[in-house]
C-alpha cells in the first residue's frame, strides 16, 4: 500500500481581515471539528483555507500576497490543496480564477455549505452557535448581524456581504450561553452597522433589547459594542448601558470625516451639528464612557479646509480611542466615478496629523488615570509582562494595561483590579490592588 493513500488531511484555516472574519472563520472551523475534520488556525497543515478581506487596497495586496504565497507552496508540494474564500473572493472570483488558476477553488461569502463540501464535510445546521474559537479564552466576538443597507460612497462592503440581514435573538442568547459554557467572559458585539439591529426581523430598532437579554446570560461579566453607525442611532441603547453593569461603558461608532461638503458626498446622512449633538448626547448619558471612533482622509475632494475642519473637531471632542486610515479607491463604489484627487503623500501626511493629535489627546488622558483603580480583564502573557484591559478598550485596537510578571502573578483570564501607576500615550502601567 502506497504511503500517500494513508495520508491524513489537516485543515489550515487563515485569516485576513477584520473581527467578522474571525468569526466567520471560526463558525467554518467548528463545522470541520464536527464533521471529524482535523482542523488549526494558522498552523501547518496539507490544506489550506484562506479567508479573505477585499475592503481596501491594502488588505487586497495582503489577501492577494497570501494566495499567491500558498500557490507557491502547492506548486513545491508543501501543501496538498488551496482553496480561498471571504471577501476578496465574493468580489473578484472571475478575475481571481483568471489570474491565479492554481488555487482549488474560489468560494464567496455565504459559500459556506460548498465550501465545507468541498474539504468532504457535511453543513450541519444543527450546529448553531458552536464555534471553534481562535481568541483568547476570556473573550469571544458574537455577529448579530450581516451585511449593511447604508449606502456610503466610499465603502465596498455591500458589495460583498449584501444587504443588512439580523440574527434572531434567541439563536444569539443560545450561541452566548455556549460560549460562556466554554469559559468566555467578555463579549463583542459586531455587525457591520448594530444599530440597524432588528430593523428587518422585528420592524425596530432591537438593539437595546438584545443587550438586556444578553446581560441575563450566566457567566458573561462584559459586553463590549463595535461599529455602530451615527445615524438614526438608537438612544435606549445608553440606558441599558447605564443601567446595567455588564455593558461595558465603550462604544465604537465610525464616523469617517466630519466636514459637511465631506459627509454629504460620503452620504453619511449626518452633518457636524447632528453628530457633534449625538456625541454630546452619549457623554451627557453615560458619563465616562469611551468613545473610539475611525476617520478617513483625503476623500476626494477633501480640501486643506476640510481637513482642517477636522483637525479641529478632533481636538475639541476630545475621543478616547480614535483610529485614521487614508482614502482607498474602491471601483463600483459610488466615489469610484468621482476624481481620486488627493496625492497618496498628502492622504499620509494628513493621517499622520490626525494620529498626532490623538496620541496627545490619549496621552492627558490616560495621565488623569494615575492613581485610580480600574477593573481589568488579563488577556495574555508576552515577555516580562501580564496584558490586561479596562472596560473602556477592546482587543488589537485600544490601550493596554502592562503588569510586571517579574513582581507580580496574575491569572490569565480572570478579572482583577489593578491601580495604576503609570502611563504612555496608549499604555497603562499597574500592579494589582491590595484589597
Amino acid at each position: 500500500m502506497r504511503t500517500k493513500s494513508l495520508k491524513k488531511n489537516k485543515i489550515n484555516v487563515v485569516t485576513l481581515g477584520c473581527s467578522k472574519n474571525i468569526y466567520d472563520s471560526e463558525v467554518l472551523m467548528g463545522q470541520l471539528r464536527a464533521n471529524n475534520k482535523e482542523v488549526v488556525h494558522e498552523e501547518e497543515g496539507n490544506v489550506v483555507v484562506i479567508n479573505t478581506c477585499g475592503f481596501i487596497a491594502n488588505a487586497k495586496e495582503e489577501s492577494v500576497n497570501t494566495i499567491l504565497e500558498y500557490v507557491e507552496k502547492k506548486e513545491a508540494g508543501d501543501v496538498d490543496k488551496v482553496f480561498v474564500t471571504g471577501c476578496l473572493s465574493e468580489r473578484y472570483k472571475p478575475d481571481l480564477e483568471k489570474e491565479i488558476p492554481n488555487v482549488d477553488e474560489y468560494f464567496g461569502t455565504s459559500d459556506l455549505p460548498n465550501l465545507l463540501k468541498a474539504l468532504g464535510a457535511d453543513y450541519k445546521h444543527e450546529l448553531i452557535g458552536e464555534r471553534l474559537t481562535t481568541t483568547p479564552k476570556n473573550y469571544a466576538y458574537l455577529k448579530i448581524a450581516e451585511g449593511c443597507d447604508r449606502p456610503c460612497s466610499f465603502c465596498a462592503i455591500p458589495l460583498m456581504r449584501g444587504k443588512h440581514k439580523s440574527k434572531p435573538m434567541e439563536a444569539l442568547v443560545e450561541e452566548a450561553e455556549k460560549l460562556a459554557a466554554n469559559g468566555v467572559k467578555e463579549l463583542i458585539l459586531i455587525a457591520q452597522d448594530l444599530t440597524y439591529y432588528g430593523l428587518d426581523l422585528y420592524k425596530k430598532r432591537n438593539l437595546a433589547e438584545l443587550l438586556e437579554k444578553l446581560a441575563q446570560v450566566v457567566g458573561i461579566e462584559w459586553i463590549r459594542l463595535h461599529y455602530a453607525f451615527p445615524t438614526g442611532f438608537p438612544m435606549d441603547v445608553l440606558e441599558v448601558m447605564k443601567k446595567e453593569p455588564k455593558i461595558c461603558n465603550y462604544i465604537d461608532i465610525p464616523l469617517q470625516h466630519i466636514a459637511d461638503p465631506i459627509l454629504k458626498s460620503m452620504r453619511r446622512g449626518t452633518t457636524k451639528a447632528k453628530t457633534t449633538k449625538l456625541l454630546e448626547g452619549f457623554r451627557a448619558a453615560v458619563p465616562g464612557m469611551a468613545i473610539r471612533t475611525t476617520l478617513i482622509v483625503g476623500y476626494p475632494g477633501e480640501t486643506e479646509e476640510d481637513f482642517q475642519t477636522l483637525k479641529d473637531w478632533v481636538v475639541a471632542m476630545r475621543f478616547e480611542r480614535l483610529g485614521c486610515f487614508t482614502y482607498s479607491h474602491e471601483e463600483n463604489t459610488h466615489a469610484f466615478h468621482l476624481v481620486d484627487d488627493v496625492p497618496e503623500e498628502v492622504k499620509q501626511q494628513r493621517a499622520n496629523g490626525i494620529m498626532e493629535v490623538q496620541a496627545q489627546i490619549s496621552w492627558e488622558l490616560n495621565q488623569e488615570r494615575i492613581g485610580k483603580t480600574y477593573r481589568c480583564i488579563i488577556d495574555r502573557k508576552e515577555g516580562t509582562h501580564f496584558i490586561g484591559r479596562t472596560e473602556f478598550d477592546s482587543p488589537d485596537v485600544d490601550n493596554e494595561v502592562l503588569i510586571d510578571a517579574t513582581k507580580h502573578y496574575v491569572k490569565i483570564g480572570d478579572f482583577i483590579d489593578i491601580k495604576i501607576i503609570e502611563a504612555s500615550d496608549f499604555d497603562l502601567y499597574g500592579e494589582p490592588a491590595i484589597a
